[in-house]
Order: structure tokens, then sequence, then C-alpha cells
């Protein structure tokens, strides 16, 4: 029989209190700083949640969204809100993952309705927040 050892691993880090949420900094090694996402945390969240609740309704977990919504215990009409995300164009989905997108572009500003055709996007999220949302062209 062998004997279980144990192993301690040692991560250095630092944790900020930012308002209503604590973020995880991680030191710089060897000179070099670590990659840092620019991505609002509540924008990343909502698109994560609606490909996972669309993967579930693809995969026939659920057979409507009103069993999932009972489901995961949220209102139906919120769950159909964020399942409108995954309609959002490839790089508009790749300026919030990817970027730091516009101050304009919030969480409450995507699921309002916008139009279902990628190209008239961001034309619809840039009339309703000014010439900031330009970059989404």
């Amino acid at each position: 029989m062998t004997q279980a050892t144990s192993i301690t691993v040692r991560v250095p880090l630092a944790i900020r209190h930012r308002p209503g949420r604590k973020t995880v900094v991680t030191p710089m090694i060897d000179g070099v700083a670590p990659v840092t996402t620019r991505a609002d945390p509540a924008l990343v969240k909502a698109l994560a949640r609606a490909f996972r609740y669309q993967r579930l309704l693809d995969e026939g977990r659920y057979a409507s969204m009103s069993e999932m919504a009972a489901a995961e215990k949220i209102e139906r009409g919120y769950l159909g809100s964020l399942l409108r995300l995954t309609l959002l164009a490839p790089h508009i989905v790749e300026v919030i993952l990817n970027q730091r997108p516009p101050d304009s572009l919030t969480l409450p500003r995507l699921l309002a309705p916008f139009p279902m055709e990628w190209s008239g996007q961001p034309s619809a999220l840039a009339a309703d927040a000014g010439p900031s949302c330009r970059d989404l062209d």
C-alpha cells in the first residue's frame, strides 16, 4: 500500500474589492503582465447563460421556454430576452468578449428588442446609444 502524500501549491494573487464584486489580481511574472480582459462581466455572464439555455433547448432537455424558466427559477420573459442574445451578430459578440464594448452598449440595452438581421444590428444598437457604438460596424 502506498501512503498518500500531499502537495501544497501556492499561487500569488491579490483580491481587490470593487463596487459590488471582488476581483482577483494576478502579479507580474518575470516582468510579463498578466493578460487582462476589459470585457463587461455582466455582458459576458448574460451571453454565457443565453448560449447555455439555448443549448439545453437544442438538446431537448426542456420541451419549452416555460418549462425551462420554471426549472431554472427565472421569469419566462427574462429567459426570452436572454435567449434573444444568441441572435446577435458574431462580430458584436466578439466585440463584447474580446474588446471593451462602448459604454452605451449595456446589458439592459441588449435585452431590449433589436433586429434579427445581423446587418441591421450595429446601426440599431448605435441609434439609441449615440456615436460611441460606431465601432460595432
